[in-house]
């Protein structure tokens, strides 16, 4: 017998145990989530009864921020959480809230863009090439700015923009498209939450939601934040998203499953358990070429997920983006779940964003490579993943093939990213030299600027 029981913004799913199931440590399970569309594998668990065919009665409950979205993981009311790629190494770092954090699963690659006003855009038009049928040529550089920012500047006002948190990708991605353009996205210094110092633009923290408003409202010209975000700037008319991360950094780290070292030590068992859950949820959704997408676009617009409507949500669910209402693209890179080892947790997505935490001085001082290495290994538990792949192999739930053969955590060097600058995860120091804005090797930031 199945019972479902819904309250506000939180579900819990209960089920009569099955044969064949782990002997899952801890059966009752809250996980906590923010509403953006790439919560979509804990949901897709949840709808499709993955989560019950482990054995598992999970609650999922929305979370009014990132940051309450951690303390209550660390505090114990949360089991575990969807997080941002950062947060679990921040935490393990002591940079913001100091505890011991795991991931033994990578959520999705991709999902962001940066979106800025009209007004913003009426400015950066005439600086961006045109392609053949007369549309804006991409990747758009963020040089194109320079005069919104000249603007601003002459009005005795700060260029601002938003980001969702200081150890979010979107922070990461906002910067690296700023400073391949040219521009200082300003530097963390000892003590220093808000980034800013040397700054040509002034990036600052918006809750995801919020982003529209705060944009529409003229508090910030432009923000980096996951969708439906962007797109619902496009159907509210308010903005125009200039540049998908996918375009700043192709296959980029983004979101992770985030639990406690203690919780995944003291419940082996149901760790193992609800990462085979959330490997069928990505699987389904990157199944046959994405034919499930607009039903989990469906799914995601209920208020206990997402909450934004569905047309909103199935545009860059289903392999489309729209960069205004006159120019909508082919995006089947938006969101990335399963393919291409999506879901794995590589070492190297962690090194490289510690490279950028490095680079803006939230690590304030030079670290070896070894350093790096080291605390990819203590974050991301690609070995839990593995022995989850290899019990769905055998219960006929996955396809070897779906998974990397001997992987050592790294992937191969890469240099798809807007500057064309390669990034190898093995030599993290090497590549933070290649950075004209940056630090790197014994830089530090003061209150003055970068030092060294």
């Amino acid at each position: 017998m199945v019972r479902l029981l819904l309250a506000g913004s939180a579900l819990l799913f209960t089920t009569t145990a099955q044969a064949g199931m782990l002997p899952v440590e801890k059966a009752d399970l809250t996980l906590g989530f923010i509403k953006l569309t790439d919560m979509a594998p804990l949901a897709i668990a949840y709808e499709k009864h993955f989560f019950e065919d482990e054995g598992l009665y999970v609650r999922l409950e929305a979370q009014a921020n990132w940051k309450v979205l951690l303390d209550r993981v660390i505090s114990g009311e949360l089991d575990g959480a969807q997080m941002l790629a950062g947060q679990p190494l921040a935490a393990t770092l002591g940079y913001g809230t100091r505890a011991r954090v795991v991931t033994p699963f990578a959520m999705d690659l991709n999902g962001n863009a940066i979106t800025v006003s009209n007004a913003v855009w009426s400015l950066m038009a005439p600086e961006i090439p045109t392609e053949a049928d007369g549309r804006p040529a991409h990747p758009i550089s963020a040089a194109a700015l320079k005069p919104a920012i000249a603007a601003a500047n002459a009005d005795g006002r700060a260029f601002g923009m938003g980001m969702v948190f200081p150890v979010s990708p979107h922070n990461y991605e906002l910067r690296y498209w700023l400073a391949a353009g040219g521009l200082n996205p300003g530097f963390y210094g000892p003590g220093d939450a808000k980034g800013q110092i040397g700054a040509d633009v002034l990036l600052s923290v918006t809750p995801p939601p919020q982003m529209p408003a705060t944009l529409e409202a003229g508090t910030i010209a432009g923000y980096s934040v996951g969708e439906p975000w962007n797109q619902a700037a496009v159907f509210k008319g308010i903005g125009r998203p200039v540049v998908t991360d996918g375009e700043i950094y192709a296959g980029n780290p983004e979101k992770v499953f985030g639990l406690t070292a203690e919780f995944a030590e003291r419940h082996p068992n149901t760790t193992l358990a609800l990462t085979k859950a959330l490997i069928r949820a990505a699987a389904w959704l990157d199944a046959d070429g994405g034919a499930n997408r607009p039903e989990a676009a469906r799914l995601l617009s209920s208020s206990a997920y997402v909450g934004a409507d569905e047309a909103v949500i199935a545009g860059s669910m289903t392999g489309t983006f729209a960069f205004g209402p006159d120019d909508v693209r082919p995006a089947p890179d938006f969101n990335v779940f399963f393919r291409d080892h999506a879901s794995y947790p590589y070492y190297s997505d962690a090194v490289w964003t510690l490279t950028q935490m490095r680079r803006w001085g939230q690590i304030p001082e030079a670290k070896p490579d070894a350093w790096y290495d080291e605390i990819a290994r203590a974050v991301y538990k690609p070995a839990i993943y593995e022995h989850a792949a290899r019990l769905l192999i055998e219960e006929g739930n996955a396809d070897p093939r779906d998974f990397p053969a001997g992987s050592d955590g790294y992937k191969s060097p890469s240099a798809a990213f807007i500057d064309g600058i390669e990034y190898d995860g093995r030599h993290p120091n090497a590549y933070l030299a290649k950075f004209p804005i940056g630090l790197k090797g014994d830089a530090t930031v003061t209150s003055a600027g970068v030092q060294g």
